[in-house]
């Protein structure tokens, strides 16, 4: 005897449905495991099912999607500090560092110099 077999309207579509949601959540573990995001943020996975019947009212055709709201990445911040050179008028602006540079950390690193920003003016 050939039995029906019964499945969930999220297994339809050859699973489609549902491959679309698992492939959404691991990119919300992504997200997640991204220590440029903040940990603690929601994360959301929105599911829209949208079922259209004909006009006999015997056929109906189901549009499934799904949308992400991930945590956006942290803003960084820096400080600059800008200086014109007394002899050539140039102005320089370079990042600020912790220490002076050449000094020595108490973990015995020694203070690289700083980047110098390249300044670009248009012609």
């Amino acid at each position: 005897m050939n039995e029906i077999m019964k499945k969930s309207i999220l297994e339809m579509a050859n699973g489609g449905f549902l491959e679309q949601v698992n492939y959404q959540v691991a990119d919300v573990i992504d997200n997640i495991l991204d220590p440029n995001t903040k940990a603690t943020g929601k994360r959301k996975i929105m599911i829209t099912m949208e079922i259209t019947p004909d006009d006999s009212r015997q056929n109906f055709s189901v549009r499934f999607s799904s949308k992400l709201a991930l945590v956006p990445v942290n803003a960084l911040t820096t400080s600059m500090h800008i200086f014109v050179e007394k002899d050539t008028g140039e102005i320089q602006v370079v990042e600020n560092v912790p220490q002076i540079p050449g000094q020595l950390g108490l973990n015995g690193t020694e203070q690289e110099f700083p980047p110098q920003l390249k300044i670009i003016r248009p012609a």
